[in-house]
């Protein structure tokens, strides 16, 4: 799962194409560090950037009373399964650059990025669920209640992703046996096999989710113009209400999710240890990439969240509105 300075050896002289030496070749000695390249400088800086915006996430709707819906707590979980992919990449160009990789770093940051990503995905899940929920049962969605179970299904998420990332670092690794190792080492094969077939089934829940969002959506659309009879004959109702720029942002959102996870996955269940090792970073990058897409798409376009930090940033001015959260507008 994550690059080994070892493993590594750019050619930039004579145009040749770069290439990987693999662990065959004598490892770098412990005083001599690989010389900061440009991937350990993007690393660096897209994992800080990662953890700021998801912290900032984070610490607004945990430091605000008033976002305690559902939503907002699935919100949170996201940011801070992608605040931890972002300390994850930072430790990681912590290990290639500074100090000398080993197997428990090797394992440690398997770990944390397993968690992540699975926590990440999980949650996003959990929003498009929450979508659903507020479409279908209107009424009564957001109450204590659903606050409570919201809470206690991300407590149980949260415990899963912990669980499954610490497996390797329990035994289940390819540290001892390389021929048993993944396209992402320490991993299995088996390992990832298993991981990126629950990530793939995960996905086609989501977007189940989000068909069943588009039919509700659409039956409420079709049921209001029946009874107000307020339809003119030539100009349709989502277009008066607007839910065509709506399933335009849906577009982007199911776009950018199918993205960002898809690759890794297919990747993991059809790779192996002789594949490329640029292969599996050119398919990993897009899920790790989503912890830096995913506040602009969910978190940062919700207006209660959006007024909040606005009051932060200017104390001063007068951000009081009548506006009524709904969570399907997130």
């Amino acid at each position: 799962m994550i690059l080994n300075a070892s493993d590594v050896d750019w050619v930039e002289s004579s145009g040749e194409e770069p290439f990987y030496v693999v662990d065959d070749l004598p490892s770098t000695s412990p005083s001599q560090l690989p010389p900061l390249t440009v991937w350990g400088v993007a690393l660096c800086i897209s994992g800080t950037v990662i953890a700021m915006e998801n912290a900032i996430v984070v610490t607004t709707i945990l430091a605000t009373p008033s976002l305690r819906a559902p939503v907002f707590l699935l919100l949170a979980s996201l940011g801070l399964a992608d605040l931890l992919a972002g300390v994850t990449l930072i430790l990681h160009f912590l290990f290639l650059f500074c100090v000398e990789p080993s197997d428990w770093s090797e394992l440690l940051i398997s770990g944390l990025l397993v968690t992540s990503l699975t926590a990440s995905l999980c949650s996003l899940m959990g929003v498009a669920l929450d979508r659903y929920l507020s479409l279908s049962h209107a009424l009564t969605y957001g109450s204590g209640q659903s606050r409570r179970r919201a809470a206690g299904l991300l407590l149980l998420v949260w415990l899963g992703a912990c669980v499954i990332g610490a497996v390797p670092a329990m035994g289940w690794h390819c540290l001892e046996e390389p021929q048993s190792c993944s396209v992402a080492r320490p991993l299995t094969r088996t390992y990832l096999s298993l991981l990126c077939g629950g990530f793939l089934l995960v996905v086609m829940v989501t977007l189940q989710l989000y068909a069943g969002i588009c039919q509700v959506a659409r039956r409420h659309a079709h049921a209001i113009a029946t009874q107000r009879h307020f339809l003119p004959a030539n100009q349709p109702y989502a277009s008066k209400h607007g839910n065509g720029r709506g399933f335009s942002r849906l577009i982007l959102v199911l776009s950018v999710f199918v993205g960002c996870w898809m690759p890794f996955s297919l990747w993991g269940l059809l790779g192996d240890a002789s594949s490329p090792p640029l292969y599996t970073y050119a398919t990993l990058m897009p899920a790790a990439g989503s912890s830096l897409l995913n506040p602009l798409l969910y978190s940062l376009r919700n207006k209660d969240i959006r007024r909040v930090l606005l009051q932060a940033c200017c104390p001063h001015r007068n951000t009081q509105s009548t506006h009524v959260h709904y969570p399907v507008d997130v």
